[in-house]
């Protein structure tokens, strides 16, 4: 990331050309000359206007497009911000960033600057740069709705909440031993400070014991197909990805390692998994095969246990959720089809029958894996920050014989922990690592 924070900076942030409109962002302190040198003038803020867009140097018209402008601190970066909406052709956006190229203090923005200067600015935090960049990225409902939750704000107002409980639980302490000779400090000054900080630590357990819920919904449901050869497994994959993702035979045995496919269920990220069919062989590949499927089906979210013939003797993992899914009921008679037997669901993945059923079930049963809260921790470094931070208030709490400035001190490394987390202490080697993430003009 560059140093040369005077420069106003410029690039595309609309999707690749050609495209009915494309907006080019800039920011910084030259964006005012910049508009007047384009466009003649700079717009009221925050107002549509429709204006002539001409070269630098010629005056030649290069489009007619929209042009915004929002007065720094109020905006993305807290720098005056400008917003150019011109027609999306190739050659209409390369003659605009050129022409913004000869301005006297101009450059090209790099990955994720502007939303480097609105951190550095204070306009968002660590946690909501992160929301911020899971939104850009979501692919379903679920990873919308977590991702809004935290670029809003969420993570913010509970982290920063902890923090000032405890710093205002250290100034206590100092208070305590900086004047306690003082008449207009109370002689019992501390005790609110070990009561608040015990609070800090309930509720960070509590934070932290959620079954890694949110980097699920950001990374994906794992749902695992299992049961015995030629139970349908691969047909079923098939029919749920509409597409070939998965050879089927009528030779038993044919899957014999996982095959794993993504795609979007019922608002959630999926990893859909096929395994090898579960009996006893003498094949040593096969076997290895088995051994896997059933690994793999002892920490999936769910499994959808299938069968031909209504029986699922031996195939749930003990302690899973799970669907029992009867397959192949094409081949049955109008009277069995009707016959509920133990399965939750009935499809036929040659047909289509049941799959809509079965797609509702999925979401409805991934909901019950953990209702979504709040707020959720979505990447391990935040994770690892309130553990840190947690850690600190355990070893606080574990021996009250410690010197007080001791324990003044362990409250300082737990609300510098937190301050990790959201950005307010000591960040500067972690930002390039994730302003990387965004792209060029965000």
């Amino acid at each position: 990331m560059s140093s040369e924070r005077d420069d106003t900076i410029f690039a595309l942030s609309s999707g690749a050309a050609p495209s009915g409109v494309a907006v080019i962002r800039l920011s910084g302190k030259g964006v005012r000359f910049g508009l007047e040198t384009l466009i003649g003038e700079v717009p009221a803020p925050r107002l549509a206007t429709l204006r002539t867009l001409r070269a630098p140097e010629t005056a030649e018209i290069l489009d007619r497009g929209l042009v915004l402008f929002f007065a720094g601190p109020a905006s993305f970066t807290g720098e005056d911000v400008a917003e150019l909406q011109v027609h999306g052709g190739r050659a209409v956006i390369a003659s605009v960033l050129k022409a913004l190229g000869t301005l006297q203090g101009y450059r090209h923005a790099e990955a994720g600057e502007f939303t480097r200067r609105a951190f550095e600015n204070g306009r968002a935090d660590l946690t909501e740069i992160e929301g911020l960049a899971d939104l850009v990225a979501a692919e379903t409902e679920m990873q919308r709705r977590l991702a809004i939750r935290q670029a809003e704000g969420g993570l913010r107002k509970l982290y920063e909440d902890w923090r000032h409980r405890l710093i205002r639980a250290r100034a206590l302490i100092e208070a305590g031993l900086d004047f306690v000779d003082e008449e207009d400090v109370p002689d019992d000054v501390m005790a609110p400070a070990w009561s608040e900080a015990s609070g800090v630590a309930r509720e960070m357990a509590a934070h932290l014991d959620d079954q890694h819920f949110g980097e699920r919904v950001r990374d994906g449901f794992e749902v695992v197909l299992l049961g015995p050869p030629n139970a349908g497994k691969s047909s079923l994959m098939n029919a749920l990805v509409r597409r070939e993702a998965a050879i089927v035979t009528p030779e038993p045995g044919t899957t014999r390692d996982l095959i794993e496919v993504s795609l979007d269920i019922a608002g959630h990220a999926v990893t859909l998994v096929d395994t090898a069919g579960l009996r006893e062989t003498e094949s040593v590949v096969e076997r290895e095969g088995i051994a896997r499927a059933r690994r793999r089906a002892g920490t999936a979210d769910l499994v959808l246990a299938l069968s031909d013939n209504d029986s699922w003797t031996e195939t749930i993992p003990e302690g899973a959720a799970s669907l029992r899914v009867r397959t192949k009921i094409d081949l049955l008679d109008s009277d069995s089809k009707r016959v509920s037997g133990e399965a939750d669901i009935r499809v036929s993945a040659r047909d289509g029958l049941g799959l809509d059923t079965l797609v509702r079930a999925i979401g409805e049963a991934l909901d019950l894996v953990r209702p979504m809260p709040t707020t959720l921790i979505t990447r391990s470094r935040q994770r690892e920050g309130i553990a840190k931070s947690l850690g600190f208030l355990q070893e606080l709490a574990r021996d009250g014989n410690r010197a007080v400035e001791v324990k003044a001190e362990l409250l300082r490394s737990a609300a510098d922990a937190l301050g990790r987390v959201t950005g307010k202490v000591d960040v500067e080697d972690l930002l390039d690592v994730i302003f990387a993430e965004f792209c060029i003009g965000k």
